[in-house]
């Protein structure tokens, strides 16, 4: 992507690239994590879900792509839409979907459900229910690591909306200020609840704010896992040798809605349908069909394997399939 404003110029040329191996891996774990996210919408919707939920349909590139660039050195901190950054993290399908449920086999002990999910032993610092809630808690992480040395990053997922929030620019400010290694990974999936970006932000990409702090900002294709994979590798081994902040901005959409009762009537079908055509899985597929790496036999294989995944989870959870 563009390099918007930086202290060093961006990479001509990228040393990593994702292989067609890393991609076939990357492409599995983009169809289970929307299987999962489509398989908790059904139990929502039967009632085995309590309270809300936050689905990531649509935005999978970025869970995975980020997900699998980093290293158990790094510290992820999430937000409200957290089940791709957890299991892009290595986290267990099982016991998340555990927690959401209020299943006593939650990370939780099912006390916490989405919102509430901390996996220590990865890495994984927490999904997290307040818009930009998670920016301050990775920059401070960062300060950590740099006042003791320990190995590794902050990196925190938010949305556009959280770039409203006055400790999000607290944040970029001290991060700037004091050369922490943080990677900010903003999700512009183009809407904050049911408004439209361009609705509460005078500059059309998040990007651009990160020049006021003199911090190199990036803007990736969100919805190609590759980019996102190759430019977070990149930029992983940057912040940590020169210990200073990048903000990545990931272009992407949220096809699902924002939460389980949202019918979307801020947008339009047309819209939605243009949306469908960008999307991660789609572009994966048809970049492993071109390398002669993917056919239908295949794809159809991996849905039933998938689908079996999710209903032994289900089974193992004492949640009755449907029909039964």
């Amino acid at each position: 992507g563009p390099c918007i404003s930086g202290l060093t110029p961006c990479p001509s040329e990228r040393p990593k690239s994702m292989t067609t191996d890393e991609l076939l891996l990357a492409y599995h774990a983009m169809s289970f994590l929307r299987a999962f996210e489509l398989r908790l919408d059904a139990l929502f919707l039967r009632g085995a879900v309590a309270g809300t939920t936050h689905l990531c349909i649509g935005q999978e590139a970025c869970s995975i792509g980020v997900g699998h660039a980093l290293t158990n050195d790094d510290a992820v901190f999430s937000n409200h839409r957290g089940h791709g950054h957890l299991i892009g993290r290595g986290g267990d399908p099982l016991r998340l979907m555990a927690e959401i449920c209020g299943n006593e086999r939650g990370y939780s002990q099912g006390r916490g459900g989405s919102q509430h999910v901390a996996v220590n032993e990865i890495g994984f610092l927490g999904t997290h229910g307040i818009t930009a809630g998670t920016i301050p808690l990775a920059t401070g992480v960062a300060l950590h690591k740099k006042r003791t040395g320990e190995p590794g990053l902050g990196c925190v997922f938010f949305g556009e909306g959280a770039t409203g929030e006055g400790i999000f620019h607290e944040s970029l400010n001290l991060a700037a200020l004091w050369q922490l290694p943080v990677l900010y990974v903003c999700e512009n999936n183009e809407y904050a609840m049911s408004s439209a970006h361009r609705l509460f932000s005078p500059v059309a990409d998040v990007a651009t704010r990160a020049a006021a702090f003199g911090m190199e900002a990036l803007i990736v294709d969100g919805n190609d896992v590759g980019a996102v994979y190759d430019t977070v590798c990149e930029l992983r081994k940057r912040v940590i040798a020169e210990s200073r902040p990048v903000l990545l901005e990931l272009k992407t959409y949220r096809i699902s809605g924002h939460s389980r009762g949202d019918q979307c009537v801020y947008r339009s079908r047309e819209e939605e349908d243009a949306a469908r055509d960008r999307d991660p899985l789609l572009r994966a597929r048809q970049l492993l069909q071109q390398a002669e790496l993917w056919d239908l036999n295949q794809e159809q294989e991996l849905s039933a394997t998938t689908r079996a995944r999710l209903d032994e989870m289900q089974r193992a959870l004492q949640i009755p399939l449907e029909g039964e």
